[in-house]
């Protein structure tokens, strides 16, 4: 089965792209979101509206 070009080759441009550092997050990481969305709805039964609560951290 014939290739598209040749291994010696591979990767040729992922290697030339210059190197980013990452960017500070604004939003939690959905993670922690997601458990803080469970933590309102279900443990505090909040209604929509109503959904203030105090940080909880493990």
């Amino acid at each position: 089965m014939p290739t598209h070009g040749s291994m010696t080759k591979a990767g040729k441009v992922r290697g030339q792209t210059p190197k980013l550092q990452a960017k500070e997050r604004d939003s939690p990481v959905p993670k922690v979101r997601i458990r803080s969305t469970y933590m309102k709805r279900y443990m505090l039964k909040r209604k929509p509206g109503q959904n203030w609560m105090t940080p909880m951290r493990r």
